[in-house]
């Protein structure tokens, strides 16, 4: 089956999309477009021949507190930052058809690239972010070095760690 990763059209169809988690299902079908609309995030989803939507992902801008960045990335930091730029990886989803077929890495790596592209080229940023919804969504992102950052919840991965990851970027 072949997928193209597109930014988010009216014209795809984001009614069937399940992947398990009502939360996810219903960001996607009824809150992905308004938050596009307003700026919120950008959400890149992948579709198949039919303009069915397969899975999806959001990027936005964010900033954690200096301190709860760990020491190993924030000990060169100036003080006098508070908060941290940071890319946030908002949301992340596979539909259960595709489950277990190398799709949800193939959207964690576009969305690793393209925080990458920015952060060199655009809008600084030391790392991406993620909030976790559940276990299984942790030990997916662990899978790929992600660190828990036990005050937030939130997960971390430095722009230092992507940057090795696209050397020809």
């Amino acid at each position: 089956m072949s997928f193209k990763l597109l930014i988010l059209e009216k014209s795809h169809n984001r009614n069937a999309f399940d992947c398990g988690k009502e939360l996810l299902n219903n960001y996607i079908k009824q809150q992905a477009k308004q938050d596009v609309k307003k700026k919120l995030s950008v959400c890149f989803v992948l579709i198949d021949k039919s303009n069915d939507v397969k899975g999806y992902y959001t990027l936005s801008n964010s900033s954690i507190p200096q301190i709860d960045i760990p020491e190993e990335f924030s000990r060169k930091l100036p003080n006098s930052y508070s908060n941290i730029p940071v890319t946030l990886l908002g949301r992340l989803a596979i539909d259960k058809s595709i489950f277990r077929q190398g799709q949800g890495e193939y959207l964690l790596m576009d969305a690793l690239k393209e925080s990458y592209i920015v952060s060199k080229n655009v809008i600084g940023s030391i790392a991406v972010i993620v909030d976790p919804i559940d276990d299984e969504a942790i030990s997916f992102y662990k899978k790929y070095d992600f660190i828990l950052l036990p005050d937030s919840g939130k997960m971390f991965l430095s722009m230092n760690i992507i940057s090795k990851l696209f050397p020809k970027i």
